[in-house]
């Protein structure tokens, strides 16, 4: 799974008016700290603000601060209301006439006969990403803030084989 650039940028302006409280900060200044376009920030600024992760002020002295605290903006919640899709197999899609009952959608570009497991193990995944996102908030990712443990990926298990007697 890959998330958009829209996403990466939302997480990063976030990021940055959270680390500035006192002031509004401005679509120019973020561009500056993080090497992004300024026409880029103008569209994800206003998808946070109609989100309702950010507060704008037009005019002359004007900018963006969060509308939330930063302990109260979950990560997984910013995520959904900027990704635009996640459809991560084409039978996440939408549904297509002949539908396999009970196991979700399947796309008419489907190669796979019948009905199959696979995209339920793939939403199971989305929704294990999903979760670990919700545990998390903008607070959490901010400088100076207490590391929590990280997940540490583990081995893939060895192959056995069997010992064949002859």
């Amino acid at each position: 799974m890959r998330l958009t650039a829209m996403t990466d940028y939302a997480l990063r302006l976030l990021m940055h008016v959270a680390q500035h409280p006192q002031r509004l900060c401005t679509i120019a200044e973020v561009a500056r700290a993080y090497a992004i376009s300024e026409a880029h920030l103008m569209k994800v600024t206003h998808r946070l603000a109609l989100g309702g992760w950010l507060e704008t002020v037009r005019g002359k002295g004007g900018g963006m601060r969060l509308a939330r605290a930063p302990q109260d903006i979950r990560l997984g919640a910013v995520v959904r209301s900027v990704e635009p899709d996640f459809a991560l197999v084409e039978c996440f899609d939408t549904p297509a006439p002949g539908a396999c009952p009970g196991h979700g959608a399947a796309h008419a570009g489907c190669r796979l006969d019948g009905c199959c497991a696979l995209s339920g193990v793939i939403a199971g995944a989305l929704q294990s990403f999903m979760q670990y996102l919700d545990d998390h908030t903008l607070a959490d990712v901010l400088p100076g803030a207490p590391q929590r443990p990280r997940v540490v990926a583990l081995p893939l298990p060895r192959q056995v084989h069997a010992a064949t007697t002859g």
